[in-house]
């Protein structure tokens, strides 16, 4: 049994207060459960109005909770714009019902085991505490029908469950989505079929890589999915959210009448003992690991793709996992979305940097008229994003995007953030949102549950 015991992380300005200088009263105060993920820390990049700076912080302890709190202990010493986060700690294996017992605040900040995390969303919304949830929140079947109760919880008590879509904040998936809404420059949108989908979103991710400017150390169950789930009910998330988002902006998507699963598979990547002793510190993998062991190498199943159709649409979805990003790369995304009049593509391979770029690239339908009508289309949106133009490329045009509406992955977590704080005060969620999460966790969850025997 652990010690319980309370700890206190004070910034700078929390010693003021405590020397006792009066603080303003903040409508919303943080409370992070079992932090075991980078992404719960990257909510408290920002420090934002109206938000105590006293966080509570709940853990059963050890090397993931030390792990939070040194990131946080960064963004309180940064030379620019530091925070000024007070972290209050309580470790102790009853951390969740302490948790639930003392309702500290009003906001529950989830990011770390997943396979937890669904039952700590439901015991949070039950107990009238507000959730903002790191994706995924549901990664299988049984998970997924906990979920929806989750929704209805929260409506009955009066309180808003959100997942992080930090990509909805990336300036080119923001601008493809403006373009697709262009009749003269899109035309309509394609149906497609299972082999040639309308809408393809591909992304690529990294077990090794930095995060806030400093090597990231994996816990060792991050690389056993069945506590951080497979990649194709991981990060998956984002890709469904996306197809929504930008597909069928602000219409709420029933699962059970909009949604047909097509096809779904999954594949392992290799991790070396080498490759694992760099991203977690361990010299050998963990007993609860020995299943997926191979030799000499980890097989994660982190890898997967979906088939289906939304609304009739055909999409395809594919998340892939490598070791380590080649020199000057990272995270990547390849997204496709093809209209009667052109297809808008965004790519983010060595031939642009590593950066994510757009282009328009039209169809023989478009007719030699096209690049006048595109001209006069594209207008009213360069008056919108000042800075942005078009430049003519092979097989069309570059979409040109300044420097400084590339705020940064690590930046979407803070805007996100604003985003659930304004939806508080407000009191609800727009109504699409609810609808939409509860069926991108349908096509995840049905996808990884198809994808078992593939």
């Amino acid at each position: 049994m652990n010690m319980k015991k309370m700890t206190t992380i004070l910034s700078a300005a929390a010693v003021i207060a405590s020397c006792g200088v009066e603080r303003d009263e903040s409508e919303v105060t943080i409370i992070t459960l079992d932090p075991g993920h980078f992404h719960a820390a990257l909510v408290q990049k920002t420090q934002y109005p109206k938000v105590s700076k006293d966080v509570y912080v709940y853990s059963p302890g050890g090397a993931d909770l030390q792990e939070h709190l040194s990131k946080i202990e960064g963004y309180n010493t940064r030379a620019e714009n530091p925070t000024a986060w007070n972290e209050i700690v309580y470790e102790g294996d009853d951390f969740l019902a302490k948790m639930l017992s003392e309702k500290k605040g009003n906001v529950m900040v989830t990011a770390g085991n997943n396979s937890r995390k669904t039952d700590y969303i439901k015991k949070t919304l039950e107990a009238g505490i507000n959730v903002l949830a790191d994706k995924p929140m549901a990664i299988n079947t049984s998970n997924f029908q906990t979920l929806r109760e989750c929704f209805d919880i929260a409506e009955k008590n009066g309180v808003l469950l959100y997942d992080i879509m930090t990509e909805r904040f990336e300036i080119s998936t923001i601008l493809q989505r403006e373009l697709s809404q262009i009749a003269a420059i899109y035309g309509t949108q394609l149906q497609g079929t299972p082999q040639e989908p309308a809408i393809t979103k591909e992304s690529v991710h990294h077990f090794y890589k930095e995060v806030s400017g400093k090597p990231l150390t994996r816990p060792a169950w991050f690389y056993d999915v069945t506590q951080q789930g497979e990649g194709i009910a991981d990060v998956m998330v984002h890709l469904v959210d996306l197809v929504q988002w930008e597909c069928f902006p602000g219409q709420a998507i029933d699962y059970t009448k909009d949604i047909a699963m097509e096809s779904a598979r999954h594949w392992a990547t290799p991790v070396s003992r080498e490759q694992f002793k760099a991203s977690t510190g361990l010299d050998e993998f963990p007993e609860y690991l020995s299943a997926a062991v191979d030799g000499d190498n980890l097989n994660v199943y982190s890898n997967g793709e979906i088939n289906y159709r939304i609304k009739g649409v055909c999409a395809k979805t594919v998340v892939t996992w490598e070791f380590q990003a080649p020199v000057g790369g990272g995270d990547t995304h390849y997204s496709v979305m093809r209209g009667s009049l052109a297809t808008l593509a965004i790519r983010q391979g060595k031939e642009q940097n590593f950066v994510p770029e757009l282009y328009i690239e039209p169809s023989a339908e478009a007719g030699e008229s096209y690049a006048a009508a595109l001209q006069t289309a594209f207008a009213p949106l360069a008056e919108k994003y000042p800075g942005i133009a078009l430049e003519p490329c092979e097989g069309g045009w570059h979409v040109v995007i300044p420097a400084d509406y590339r705020n940064g992955h690590e930046a979407h977590f803070g805007q996100v953030t604003e985003n659930f704080l304004k939806y508080l005060k407000e009191g609800k969620l727009p109504d699409w949102e609810i609808p939409g999460m509860i069926a991108k966790y349908y096509v995840v969850t049905k996808g990884w549950e198809m994808s078992q025997g593939n």
